[in-house]
């Protein structure tokens, strides 16, 4: 995997999913594991923010076990972005006392010098208490 790109952000720093909050008070605590998303989308906004700062592990940590080595293949090619930007579009259950729920985002990205974005429903399951990103419907 790519060297990771965390060390230009610090926990004072803005954090990358896009929230305005420090990313110490957003997602470093998920990343370094001292807490669990309590919802799904804040695991999206964690694994948008893992793919941004190239945290591969998170990525794998936070799909099922049975996709987890299919998902570090494809997260390789997918670090190779720069990832700037997150628009969370609508999201349907996924809350605190729920165990399943849908995220769309459009996430933007710049590759090769070229922009693009990522327009995608995502499905979550929460998994003895633990959301998972199970997969998702690209979308136009």
């Amino acid at each position: 995997m790519p060297k990771s790109k965390s060390s230009t952000v610090t926990s004072t720093s803005a954090c990358p999913c896009g929230t305005n909050k420090p990313y110490g008070q957003c997602c470093q605590p998920f990343h370094l594991g001292t807490r669990l998303p309590a919802t799904a989308v804040l695991l999206m906004r964690s694994r948008y923010c893992a793919f941004a700062l190239g945290l591969g592990s998170y990525l794998v940590d936070t799909v099922p076990p049975e996709k987890a080595r299919d998902f570090a293949d494809r997260t390789v090619a997918r670090q190779k972005a720069c990832w700037v930007g997150l628009e969370i579009v609508n999201t349907k259950a996924g809350g605190l006392f729920e165990n399943v729920g849908f995220v769309e985002f459009i996430a933007s990205f710049v590759e090769n010098g070229h922009r693009g974005t990522l327009h995608e429903n995502s499905r979550f399951l929460r998994h003895n208490g633990k959301w998972l990103y199970v997969d998702g419907e690209m979308l136009p």
